[in-house]
């Protein structure tokens, strides 16, 4: 060993950009040792070798990694410690997250003593109709509004909308009760995903509108509040009602067509011939105990399309109105309010 590549602790806890006291503690958690130390002052040097090390050990706190954790990274493999540091770096993200959208929340909280209630509804109906409508969002930074779900309080319903301009989903909820007023807001998506679990475990939940957030108030008198997002939201009735008129109808089973849906590969088809209905798959055709009307058509999904409309479809059946290969499908059901989802079409499988 050179003994001119030695180096006192300052010296060596300002090249590495730690404190002496840092070092120590990594010292007497095993993590960094000094190279030597004295045994009659107790000094600790250590190596210009280490730096490399000491550094890595500074970065590794800086993403918050935990000591125990760091011991076993140290001693792993190349592709063992890049797992390690993955779920770290993913770990730190979600709580750097999490404390943003409580901050903006506090913040959207401020002076908000007037508040309207709208509704009660029953939470997991409520939070079963969130997960429903959050598939259809996006986080798009050119357009923010997106990641945002649109809720309506009219007299006798409530209805959730989402769209990312490929699909378009509406839930519509009945209340306990008479909504008390009407009311409308596009509510922060990350609020409502991280509120979700706490709703579907009250009976109740109860809207409450503010100025700037909607407070969901469940059976224990517990609020999570849900920003008020600014964007303005697309005018999703003005969408549908730009639609073509719809020339055919299919209704089947939920069952069969989520059964298909689970072997499909990217892309599934939908065959109507002499007013029989079928899905196309590589290699195979499987008919649908359904009903149809309309002349023949064939018409293509993409899977990661069609897949969440009908995964969250309410009830037995699915109703789904066509407007041709290129136009938007409507799919439909219904129970205990309904389920509206538009999707659209795509190529056509190639053979």
């Amino acid at each position: 060993m050179d003994e001119r590549e030695l180096m006192p602790i300052g010296a060596f806890a300002e090249l590495a950009g730690l404190t002496a006291s840092a070092l120590r503690f990594y010292d007497d958690a095993g993590v960094l040792v000094p190279e030597r130390v004295d045994p009659l002052t107790g000094y600790r040097f250590y190596h210009r070798s280490q730096l490399a090390l000491a550094t890595h050990l500074r970065l590794l706190r800086e993403i918050r990694m935990p000591l125990r954790t760091i011991g076993r990274l140290f001693a792993d493999s190349t592709a063992e410690a890049a797992r390690l540091i993955d779920e770290q770096a993913a770990a730190a993200a979600a709580e750097a997250a999490g404390i943003q959208r409580a901050a903006a929340t506090l913040k959207a909280s401020l002076g908000q003593a007037s508040r309207t209630t709208l509704c009660a509804l029953p939470g997991p109906v409520f939070a079963a109709a969130v997960d429903q409508v959050l598939a259809t969002t996006i986080d798009d930074p050119a357009y923010p509004v997106l990641a945002g779900v649109r809720l309506e309080a009219r007299h006798d319903a409530v209805s959730l909308t989402a769209t990312d301009r490929f699909r378009l989903t509406t839930r519509t909820l009945v209340p306990g009760g008479p909504s008390t007023a009407s009311w409308a807001g596009t509510l922060a998506g990350d609020d409502l995903r991280a509120a979700a679990s706490r709703l579907r475990r009250s009976p109740t939940v109860t809207l409450e509108a503010g100025e700037r957030t909607l407070s969901l108030r469940t059976s224990d008198h517990a609020a999570a509040d849900c920003r008020l997002l600014t964007g303005e939201f697309p005018d999703h009735r003005l969408m549908v009602a730009a639609m073509p008129p719809v020339t055919h109808r299919v209704t089947a089973e939920t069952r069969q067509i989520r059964a298909a849906l689970a072997q499909a590969p990217e892309r599934i088809g939908l065959r109507l011939v002499d007013g029989t209905p079928s899905l196309l798959l590589p290699g195979a055709v499987l008919p649908l105990d359904a009903t149809a009307t309309g002349p023949d058509l064939t018409v293509w999904f993409e899977l990661t399309t069609l897949y969440p409309a009908v995964s969250c479809a309410l009830g037995a059946d699915l109703m789904l109105d066509l407007r041709g290969a290129d136009q938007p499908t409507t799919i439909r059901s219904a129970d205990d309010g309904d389920l509206t989802t538009v999707v659209m079409p795509c190529r056509p499988s190639p053979t």
